[in-house]
């Protein structure tokens, strides 16, 4: 794989920071752009914009079939059994709020009980708290151990009778945690429970495969699988979309309207009410060629083996510790330097043209748990280098410098 050909797909990188060519380590935030996508999206604004589904004229019945045609790739790029099982929203955050809102409507009451874990990020808790202020639900948080893998044992423990669904991260966007999703999944499913994933940080670092996983729900934001912002997507089983209430009411969503009586879109436009994102859906097709041209095994392992290179490095850095230990972990370090804040950590890498995150990553809850206010976090992308991980351990070693650390 030759990722500096691959890095020049990116035109970001022609661009340089404080005079220095730019260093970017925060795809967990969000991922760079490569050329393809933002011409697929120059060009069809330019040339073959249109609303979808509603029209006859030619524009329209080209921009529905472009739509169509991602959803399509999305079925194959996670495997779905049906393209009726995608739904385009704008994030994951939305997709998340989506089955929060129509499942907890239709099957959560009073004392009945949501488990999430200590990893999650808020857009994973956020909205099943909403169930909890709203119809009197509990939260249960399964725990992880000091390295930060879930501790398996403890949440199978947290199941019980009252357990609705369970609800968890596929990779933590701190720890960088792969969490054996397959495996909890099973426990939860020989219980009839459901299980949403939040796939955000695992679409661009892993092979999904929702059939082999056999998640009840899958969550992903485009704009981290390299693709445009405005662009989220909800796997969901068939069965559940059929059988779930309509999130969002209005135009595109509806079969029949009368004044005694309203029917619904069969699947998947029963859930995409209004005007669509139809010009970045469009573009996110390509941003799955992308993804296809270099081979998720081949990006998997170049992370894998461009994180081993960075956590051996910092290891040789007095002053820096690695947030985390997991069994399986992906391409997300985050640390903290002794005496120093994270946001003034990012603040001075930034002087070197790297950039990376500083706070809590939306994580309060984990932050809470690691007895830590905030983290600094780096984190790669399939355009990353060696090289960038070197610059970036040189600008630590400058930080420290700054601080006067010995």
């Amino acid at each position: 794989m030759n990722i500096e050909n691959i890095k020049s797909q990116f035109p970001i990188f022609s661009k340089k920071v404080n005079g220095k060519p730019l260093v970017y380590l925060d795809s967990s935030n969000s991922s760079q752009k490569p050329l393809s996508v933002i011409n697929r999206l120059d060009s069809f604004y330019k040339n073959e914009f249109s609303n979808i589904g509603r029209s006859i004229h030619s524009l329209s019945v080209n921009a529905t079939n472009k739509f169509d045609e991602t959803r399509e790739s999305v079925k194959k790029f996670i495997n779905a059994n049906s393209k009726e099982e995608i739904i385009f929203t704008k994030n994951a955050t939305e997709s998340i709020n989506l089955v929060a809102s129509t499942f907890g409507q239709q099957n959560i009451k009073k004392g009945d009980e949501i488990l999430i874990t200590e990893l999650e990020h808020h857009s994973n808790y956020v909205p099943w708290h909403y169930l909890r202020e709203n119809k009197g639900a509990v939260i249960k948080f399964a725990p992880i151990n000091d390295d930060g893998d879930i501790i398996i044992s403890e949440l199978e423990k947290l199941i019980s009778s009252k357990t609705k669904i369970i609800a968890i991260t596929h990779l933590s966007n701190v720890t960088g945690t792969i969490v054996p999703v397959k495996e909890i999944i099973d426990l939860a499913h020989k219980k009839n429970i459901p299980v949403l994933v939040d796939g955000c940080q695992s679409a661009p670092h892993l092979k999904i495969d929702v059939k082999d996983l056999d998640c009840d729900f899958y969550a992903i934001s485009g704009h981290k699988v390299y693709g445009p912002t405005g662009v989220g997507i909800l796997y969901a089983k068939k069965k559940w979309l059929e059988q779930l209430p309509p999130y969002i009411g209005g135009g595109g969503m509806i079969s029949e309207v009368k004044k005694d009586r309203i029917s619904y879109a069969q699947l998947p436009e029963k859930y995409e009410a209004g005007t669509m994102a139809t010009a970045e859906v469009v573009a996110f097709n390509e941003s799955i060629k992308f993804m296809d041209s270099i081979g998720i095994e081949n990006l998997v392992n170049h992370e894998r083996e461009l994180t081993n290179y960075a956590l051996e490095k910092l290891k040789t850095i007095n002053s820096v510790n690695v947030i985390g230990n997991p069994k399986n972990k992906a391409g997300v370090i985050s640390f903290t330097i002794n005496g120093v804040h994270p946001h003034d950590i990012a603040t001075i890498l930034d002087e070197d043209a790297v950039a990376i995150r500083a706070g809590h990553h939306c994580c309060q809850i984990l932050h809470e748990k690691l007895k830590i206010n905030a983290t600094a976090r780096a984190s790669f992308g399939v355009y990353n280098t060696k090289e960038d991980v070197d610059i970036f351990c040189k600008a630590i070693e400058n930080c420290r410098k700054v601080f006067d650390l010995k």
